[in-house]
């Protein structure tokens, strides 16, 4: 890794030996080199922290639970000034890190998404589904001005990020769509539509596409109209 990184890529991981690979062999295909990778594991029992390091990651341990917290760490041991966060299931397309970097050549821009994509060959329904949030739904949010971006595809500057103190540690879901709606005080999110990575559709596959779409829908009114999302956000492994 270079001794001094424009970028931080900050990947939460807990027991992901099957598919963090994804992420990394991808951020090894990077176009842009001016980047570090850093791992933060919450004391994963299987690979994952020996995959990561043999792909040449900084691995932080974060024994607490919570991918905002998680995030937030990677934050602190981070030397880049923009921070790219990315999951363990989830690989960059290989100018992903070059999109972003050019993308905030703009002062103005604080914060940055793009579309994701399912990673396995999966069902036109579900094909149809992630573009319609990940695209469709993020793009209207941010034209309106209520930005609700996923945090698996996700860059903000550094100063940006601290300015408004990080993720939510308190929330257990809808801790992306949290920190954006904060972020938009102090600058623009942008759209980036060659900001692209394919992810684990594993989640949806379990739950079913209505189950996925029902959870999000419900959590969606509670996150805008109580100011609560669920707490409850189980891993599928």
């Amino acid at each position: 890794m270079p001794r001094n990184p424009a970028v931080s890529v900050i990947i939460p991981s807990y027991n992901e030996e099957k598919y963090i690979s994804h992420s990394l062999e991808g951020l090894e295909d990077q176009t842009f080199k001016n980047f570090e990778t850093i791992v933060v594991d919450k004391d994963s029992t299987d690979a994952t922290q020996e995959i990561a390091r043999s792909y040449g990651a900084k691995v932080v341990s974060e024994p607490r639970k919570g991918i905002g917290l998680a995030r937030n760490t990677g934050s602190k041991v981070a030397k880049g000034d923009l921070l790219v966060f990315l999951d363990a299931d989830t690989r960059p397309h290989p100018e992903l890190l070059g999109v972003y970097s050019k993308a905030f050549d703009d002062d103005s821009v604080t914060a940055a998404t793009g579309p994701i994509l399912p990673i396995e060959n999966s069902s036109r329904r579900i094909r149809w589904g992630f573009k319609f949030v990940s695209v469709f739904f993020v793009k209207s949010s941010i034209l309106i001005g209520r930005p609700s971006v996923v945090g698996l595809n996700f860059a903000v500057t550094k100063d940006a990020f601290r300015k408004v103190g990080g993720f939510d540690e308190k929330l257990a879901t809808y801790e992306d769509w949290d920190l954006s709606l904060r972020l938009r005080k102090v600058g623009k999110i942008k759209y980036l539509d060659d900001a692209l990575v394919h992810t684990s559709a594993r989640r949806v596959q379990a739950w079913g596409i209505y189950g996925f779409f029902r959870y999000h829908t419900g959590n969606m009114f509670r996150y805008h109209l109580l100011g609560k999302p669920k707490e409850n956000y189980d891993p599928i492994r």
